[in-house]
């Protein structure tokens, strides 16, 4: 039987999701939470983890190098790439907001937005009717309207206290973000038994916790 590839990506998503498969009853060493390793096996339970930067989870999948993958609603929604969407997870809860300086309106001349997520910040002012200049960052986006870089951001929002620390307000809400399990079409028509006992598994886990 050949053994499912499953991409992750490094850090809270990660780490609620390994609860999740073992509350599912998979077998996981109990090293894999600690591992630094970027490829892990599970021979035992004919699994194998790639870990990844989230953008780049849904590219392995698309691609065919990982069956399936975990991934960010967020990262879904800017990468639009060709897989499937199998299963709400709902770990790793956050938005997708619109921020800036307190009581600070956007320039009305070409209105500039810093974000990691600039299609979906596109998409979002174009459905506002407002044509911005996107200015796409990698890092601190929260430094972008202090330093004067840009009028407004669109990042992730979790508790709200970045923001906070960095003297910047919430304007507007776009989107709520959970993470998703993610299959390769091809590997779903292929694997079709094996991954559905897993979407299956983890659906029972769903069901008996408490939704956010």
């Amino acid at each position: 039987m050949k053994e499912l590839t499953i991409a992750m990506p490094k850090g809270r998503i990660f780490e609620e999701a390994v609860v999740m498969l073992k509350q599912a009853g998979y077998k996981l060493p109990p090293e894999f939470d600690d591992s630094r390793k970027l490829i892990i096996e599970v021979p035992e339970e004919n699994l194998r983890f790639i870990l990844a930067k989230p953008m780049d989870v849904p590219t392995y999948v698309e691609h065919g190098v990982a069956d399936l993958g975990i991934a960010g609603k967020d990262v879904m929604l800017e990468e639009e790439r060709d897989v499937y969407e199998l299963l709400d997870l709902h770990i790793s809860h956050c938005y997708l907001a619109v921020a800036g300086l307190p009581n600070t309106t956007m320039n009305e001349v070409a209105p500039r937005i810093a974000t990691k997520y600039p299609n979906v910040a596109s998409s979002y002012f174009r459905e506002q009717g407002e044509q911005v200049e996107i200015i796409k960052l990698n890092g601190s986006i929260e430094i972008a309207p202090i330093i004067g870089l840009t009028d407004r951001i669109v990042d992730i929002v979790s508790t709200g206290q970045t923001l906070k620390d960095n003297g910047l307000v919430e304007y507007e809400r776009i989107v709520d973000i959970t993470s998703r399990l993610i299959v390769n079409p091809v590997s779903y028509r292929i694997q079709h038994e094996r991954i559905q006992e897993m979407v299956d598994r983890l659906g029972q886990v769903i069901s008996v916790k408490p939704v956010k």
